[in-house]
Formats: C-alpha cells, sequence, structure tokens
C-alpha cells in the first residue's frame, strides 16, 4: 500500500511543484561516458562474428548489409561455351553483354565462383559397384578400378558452383524487396535467354554457402531460423569459423586453414575469353569474385569529353613549346598521341556501339592446409595470368578486407577497380562447360572432352531414356555399346536385349 500511495501522490503532483533537475557529479558522467561509449565500440572486430561484415539475414533471401544496402543471390548453373560452335559462342557473349547492360549504376552486382575440394570421398562412392552374389565379381572390381582411375583424370571431387549477387540500396526492407524482386525476375529471365538454368535462394541456402566458404574443410551445417529467438544467437553464429587471424600482412588464418588474397591487375590490352576458366580449372580450392559496378551513361560520356579535352590542352601546350624552341610542332609526346586516340575510341564506342562503362574489381582467394601448399597455388594461378599478360597482385594488409569482399554479400570493401567497357567485362564470361554426373544407378560414358572429368548418367531419369551411337566407321562404335551393356549389366538389375542382324555379339560370346 506504501507504494501505490507514493505512485498517487507523485501523480497528483502539478507541473510546477517537480523536483528540480540535478547536475550529475564527474563520476556519474564518466560512467555514462562509459557506457556509451561501450555501446559505439572502437568500430573494429573484436570476433569472428562481428568480421562478417552484414547485418542480419532473413528467410526469404535478403540480406541486410548495411544500413541502407540490401541484397539478393541467384544460383546458377553451366552451359556449353569452350565447346560451342564460333557462331554460338558469339550468340551468348552477345546476350552476356546486353545481360551486363541491364543492370543500372543504382544495382552493384558480383559473381561469385567457388570451388571447394571437398566430396573426393563422394565421388569414389558414386562410381562404387557393390558385390551381388553371382560369378563376376572379379569383373565387377577390375571395372571399379578403371573407374577410379578415370576419376583421378579429373577434378570431380571440386565441388564448383556460381552465384550472382545483386545489391540494391533502399529505406527499408518493403522498399528493398519489392525492388530486389523485379530485378530478380528479369536477372532470371536473361538467363533463360542464355539457356542457363538458375534459381533464387532462401536465406537458408545463402547461410548454408556462407557456411561453406568459412569451412572449408566440410563441416556439416546445422542451422533453422526458428532456433534464433529461444537461443538469442544471430545467423552469425552458426556460419561464423572458429576464429580469423588477419596479423599477417600477406596472409591470413581461417580455422586450421592458411590464405591468400590477390586480385588480378589487368594490363593487357586484349583479353582470351579463357582467363577466367583457365583459374578455374586449377585442381585447388579457390574462390573467385567479381564486383562489377556501372557507370552511369551520361556521366561517363561526360568524363570522357572532359579527359579528351585535357589532353587536347596538353597537346596545344606542347606544340606551342615546339614552335618557341624552333622544332616541329607535329612531333609530341608518343604517350599524347596514343591516349589521345583510345579516348576517342573509347568515347566513339559509348555513343554509337552499345556500349557501356563498368568498373571492375577481380579477386581470387586460394586457401591451403600448409603455407608452402598456399604458395605453390598461388604461383599457379599468377601463371596464369601472365600468359595472359596480367598480373596476380597479393593484397598487402587488406586481406581481412578482401576476404570480406569474396563472399557473396555484395558488398565490396577493396577500392581497386578497373574501368572496362561492357565487351571488355563481358571477356570474363562465367560459363565454361556443362558437366554431367549424377549418382545412383548412373552408367560410365567417358570423360568431358574439355574438364577430363567422369561423364555418369542413369538415362531412366532423363526426360528421354533412348539414345543413339553416331561415329565414322571405325570410331568406336560397337565397343562404346558393349562397354554400356557390360556396365549396366555389372550395376543394374535391367533386362538387357540385343538385336544383332550382323551376329557380331553372338559371334563374341561364343
Amino acid at each position: 500500500m506504501q507504494k501505490e500511495t507514493r505512485r498517487n501522490s507523485a501523480a497528483g503532483r502539478s507541473p510546477g511543484k517537480a523536483n528540480p533537475p540535478r547536475k550529475l557529479t564527474r563520476a556519474e558522467k564518466k560512467q555514462i561516458a562509459e557506457i556509451i561509449r561501450q555501446a559505439k565500440g572502437d568500430g573494429k572486430a573484436h570476433t569472428a562474428q562481428q568480421t562478417i561484415p552484414y547485418i542480419q539475414m532473413y528467410p526469404d533471401g535478403i540480406c541486410k548489409v548495411t544500413g541502407r544496402k540490401y541484397s539478393k543471390t541467384i544460383a546458377f548453373e553451366d552451359i556449353n561455351y569452350q565447346l560451342a560452335q564460333a557462331d554460338d559462342k558469339t550468340a551468348i557473349f552477345e546476350n552476356w553483354c546486353d545481360f551486363l547492360n541491364y543492370f543500372d549504376a543504382s544495382v552493384s552486382v558480383q559473381l561469385s565462383f567457388i570451388n571447394q575440394g571437398t566430396q573426393r570421398g563422394e565421388a569414389e562412392k558414386a562410381i562404387d559397384i557393390p558385390a551381388q552374389e553371382d560369378a563376376f565379381n572379379s569383373i565387377r572390381s577390375e571395372y571399379g578400378d578403371m573407374l577410379k582411375n578415370q576419376l583421378a583424370k579429373g577434378n570431380n571431387g571440386l565441388v564448383k558452383a556460381k552465384y550472382i549477387t545483386f545489391a540494391i540500396e533502399a529505406d527499408s526492407l518493403g522498399a528493398a524487396k519489392s525492388r530486389l524482386a523485379r530485378i530478380e525476375t528479369d536477372v532470371l529471365n536473361n538467363f533463360k535467354l542464355l539457356g542457363v538454368s538458375a534459381r533464387p535462394m532462401t536465406g537458408y541456402e545463402r547461410l548454408k554457402m556462407l557456411h561453406g566458404i568459412f569451412h572449408p574443410e566440410g563441416e556439416p551445417f546445422r542451422f533453422d531460423f526458428s532456433w534464433l529467438a529461444p537461443s538469442g544467437l544471430s545467423t552469425k553464429d552458426f556460419i561464423a569459423p572458429p576464429s580469423f587471424r588477419f596479423g599477417e600482412g600477406r596472409y591470413f588464418r581461417m580455422g586450421r586453414k592458411i590464405g591468400a588474397v590477390s586480385f588480378l591487375e589487368i594490363l593487357a590490352p586484349e583479353l582470351n575469353d579463357r582467363i577466367l576458366s583457365d583459374i578455374l580449372d586449377l585442381e585447388t580450392g579457390v574462390v573467385v569474385n567479381l564486383h562489377i559496378h556501372s557507370i552511369d551513361q551520361t556521366e561517363a560520356i561526360k568524363t570522357i569529353k572532359r579527359k579528351i579535352t585535357d589532353l587536347d590542352k596538353m597537346k596545344i601546350e606542347e606544340q606551342k613549346k615546339a614552335v618557341r624552341s624552333g622544332y616541329d610542332m607535329d612531333i609530341i609526346p608518343s604517350d599524347l598521341a596514343t591516349f589521345g586516340s583510345e579516348a576517342k575510341n573509347l568515347l566513339q564506342d559509348l555513343q554509337s556501339r552499345n556500349e557501356r562503362m563498368f568498373l571492375l574489381t577481380f579477386l581470387v582467394v586460394n586457401m591451403a592446409d600448409t603455407k608452402r601448399k598456399l604458395e605453390n597455388d598461388v604461383f599457379a594461378a599468377a601463371g596464369i595470368a601472365q600468359k595472359n599478360n596480367c598480373a596476380l597482385t597479393r593484397l598487402d594488409y587488406q586481406q581481412e578486407a578482401g576476404l570480406m569482399s569474396s563472399v557473396p554479400l555484395g558488398e565490396n570493401l577493396i577500392p581497386i577497380q578497373r574501368g572496362l567497357t561492357t565487351s571488355s567485362t563481358a571477356i570474363f564470361i562465367p560459363f565454361i562447360t556443362q558437366e554431367l554426373f549424377q549418382r545412383g544407378a548412373a552408367l560410365y560414358y567417358g570423360l568431358n572432352a574439355l574438364s577430363n572429368n567422369m561423364i555418369l548418367c542413369d538415362r531412366k531419369q532423363l526426360k528421354n531414356p533412348n539414345g543413339l551411337i553416331l561415329g565414322t566407321p571405325g570410331s568406336g562404335k560397337s565397343f562404346a555399346a558393349k562397354r554400356e551393356m557390360t556396365n549396366a549389366f555389372l550395376i543394374t538389375d535391367d533386362d538387357i536385349i540385343i538385336c544383332d542382324p550382323e551376329a557380331e555379339v553372338r559371334q563374341e560370346v561364343a
């Protein structure tokens, strides 16, 4: 009752009779300042969770990266580009250029390619032939040894994933959700024109992908959004590695792995469309990221015109100097003549060839168990860059920013950018060759001509299980048919019916 009385008496006081404000003591001010400082922090990450650069992941796949930036990710499959005919390659390249031109200056795009070598055991299980209660187990063992030898020629143990992440700035989650949905629909339609299978990723799938990057040894991912409220944890607690260490200038440590982040310094006047595929074909775990940001077309044209004006001014100054010195005014520094012609060609491309300007950041992450193995992997990637007249340069003392820019969140923390046109950016085409490696009662059909990976296919799972073997005389059609029959006999319980007008098979069996 006494507490209620006090409460009522305080409520009945008039405003004029309130207690006058009391000045804080020095100790109280110091205590409040310390609480505010601890709440704000010092701006540095002190835990592995704080190092991961996003605020919140939502179940629908939208990620709040910063206060106003939101992103979404789409996973897409590969198509046959490197083995396609010249006309087909040109068509794919032109469609990819149109794909890049779709993104305006308000959208940041990140292409991520993740190769993780944690599935060699799974690949060996896929080709394992179990013994059966018959007299042909010795043949199954010999056939299984042949498949293991073929598996060793490729890199089927590598899990290769391709993602595109697009990020926008918005005032609220609702505003970001509607715009990201429109961009997602347009991106999926553009992939459909390319003949590429693509699907948007949910929040769980994005977290599982991030967990795979931060746990390259293949630790299983266990998470459910319903666990967050009872546990008081955040999504970062389920994906963060045991530790990060960025004390060394040229390396970083993540759990028991040691890694290095490098950027591709583009020096070549012309690039080959195989530079990206060559890096991704390395038989090591590598993560490649391309941050692409479009420049507003009007601003790009104005900038180039200003540069041309500056070059013309410098050219006039050199001509005046030549006249005063008494030699031919047409003799000007070669750099001025080269830069002037290149700037005019670039302006023409932007104005008349449906080209746009992009800022590109190309990052490569290598990870290994030992520093010696890591240096060998970095050297192999640098050799590919050198072959294409580029340089793979280590991000000294920027390993943390480089690693966090290499996770598919849509945030680029590395300010090293190279200006490229649409066609120059599209030369890093993300398509190589389509793989076919099915599990279950899949039969062996040879090696991929480009990647040397095994082709395993269960035709009963396809839309049309029928097949034809075509080829010139002596090219091995009969051998291919007999090998498929043998494989089906050793693995499946299917009936094998042979219609052989030439009696070729019957003669061999006899």
